[in-house]
């Protein structure tokens, strides 16, 4: 039972991050715009708030724990917005092309990482003190099998993840902007032509792309690291792969987010597994099995998945 534990804590340590960059990247390719960007949005949002946290234990003011993480979250999630505007203005006003508008980003957002780290740090290793841990949620923890699958060795985060999942569900399937946000990545024209302002809308599911693709990558860095190093080890590729294993649906994302995050946890936390560290395979095939999973996955399902019809094309209003 303890190793079933320790397997399902790792477990959300990967899967919830990879499950809100996916949801981002639902949000924005619903809307019928690519999000290749999901990468360089997590690790400018790692690197803001991760600095931030980094600033405010260095400094005297009276914050610390959870409050620190939630300020840290909106500090991410603002970066994840400010960096999803340019990838908007270039894709929606300008008609760029919206894979190289990513790719882009994706290679402007660690060479900014390094930068600004050195420039304020000499280093660019941002250290910051893990004081966001929950040992044992108040009664929940205590509760037998579930408390120490779910409620010990946790983050608030997790939770959060979760609420995020289902209300992400709920707009999408049963509000008048969730109905309009998948008319404009299905057919933007008919859209238009019953009054949507479909360049509004592209902005918004792109915008809240950004912010969970930066709240994702702090959640992915705090309980996984003491220190960010201008990176996201590929977090924003494999939640594409995510996203496509999902099918671009909510709760099919969630078990393609458990799925990789299985993975990713024996992956890295196989030395605590005794039936696994006792077989003493080299640690680095356990390191590929997840990308190689990954690949053989896309390579089986990616031909039956529905991406929106209108994705990656741009809109021009003058056009029927």
């Amino acid at each position: 039972m303890d190793t079933i534990s320790f397997v399902m804590q790792q477990t959300f340590f990967f899967m919830i991050p990879l499950l809100l960059v996916a949801l981002g990247g639902m949000f924005s390719e619903r809307v019928g715009i690519v999000n290749i960007a999901l990468e360089g949005k997590m690790l400018m949002g790692a690197f803001t708030s991760i600095f931030f946290i980094n600033q405010v234990q260095n400094s005297d003011l009276a914050i610390s724990g959870q409050p620190l993480l939630v300020l840290a979250l909106l500090v991410a999630a603002g970066t994840g917005v400010i960096v999803a505007l340019f990838h908007a203005y270039a894709s929606i006003n300008l008609n760029a092309n919206q894979i190289i508008s990513g790719v882009a980003i994706n290679m402007f957002a660690p060479a900014f990482a390094i930068y600004a780290a050195r420039i304020f740090g000499d280093t660019q290793q941002v250290f910051f003190q893990n004081q966001f841990h929950i040992p044992s949620v108040p009664f929940f923890g205590s509760i037998p099998i579930l408390g120490p699958l779910f409620f010990q060795n946790t983050y608030f985060t997790t939770y959060l993840g979760f609420a995020i999942l289902f209300f992400s569900t709920f707009v999408l399937y049963k509000t008048k902007f969730g109905l309009r946000l998948r008319a404009c990545g299905e057919h933007p024209q008919a859209a238009d032509s019953v009054g949507i302002n479909v360049y509004r809308v592209r902005y918004a599911g792109v915008l809240i792309s950004g912010a969970l693709a930066g709240m994702g990558g702090l959640i992915f860095i705090v309980p996984t690291a003491v220190a960010f190093n201008a990176t996201v080890s590929g977090y924003g590729f494999l939640a594409l792969a995510v996203l496509i294993f999902g099918a671009w649906k909510p709760m099919r994302i969630l078990f393609a987010a458990f799925f990789f995050g299985l993975l990713q946890a024996i992956a890295a936390g196989h030395s605590g597994i005794p039936f696994l560290r006792d077989l003493g395979i080299p640690m680095q095939f356990y390191s590929m099995v997840p990308f190689v999973a990954t690949l053989v996955v896309l390579a089986f399902t990616s031909s039956k998945s529905a991406a929106p019809k209108a994705v990656g094309q741009p809109y021009d209003k003058g056009v029927r």
